[in-house]
């Protein structure tokens, strides 16, 4: 229960960091960055409902006060301090690779005792992985080449 509302504080916050990310983003492709940020938000979303509903299914009671997110996540918020999408993207890769750990640990514990909470983690891991930490490195990259052209041209 402990992992679970400790995950669930850390999907609020990146839900959060996503959006605000969304909202302030300034720079090299922007717009198409921006609606990546947001796609990431409601996925994220849709993650604090699938562990939400899990921690009740087991009889707990998930994380029912906000600051208390910040002090079960080990995957911490980060405010943006620059508004460059570089940055930002850069925050949100850190902040995919701890959620990728957490979702490791819970998968790796309940992997012979909780069949219904180890396919919930893997399922997420496998999102955190491939569809958000992935295409934000792929976003860095793109933009490191581009830099990279310009200044060769």
């Amino acid at each position: 229960m402990e992992q679970l509302n400790a995950a669930l504080s850390e999907e609020w916050l990146s839900f959060y960091q996503y959006r605000i990310g969304a909202l302030v983003a300034e720079g090299a492709m922007r717009a198409e960055i921006q609606k990546e940020l947001q796609k990431h938000a409601k996925a994220e979303y849709k993650h604090t409902k699938l562990v939400a509903d899990r921690i009740i299914e087991l009889e707990g009671v998930p994380v029912l006060n906000p600051p208390k997110w910040f002090e079960l996540a080990r995957c911490q918020y980060s405010a943006p301090d620059n508004f460059d999408v570089q940055k930002i993207l850069f925050q949100n890769v850190i902040a995919e690779r701890c959620a990728i750990k957490r979702y490791e640990d819970i998968a790796s514990f309940t992997e012979r005792i909780d069949f219904t909470t180890c396919n919930m983690a893997k399922f997420i891991l496998a999102e955190e992985e491939e569809d958000h930490e992935q295409d934000l490195q792929d976003y860095l990259d793109d933009i490191a080449r581009m830099k990279k052209d310009i200044l060769n041209k």
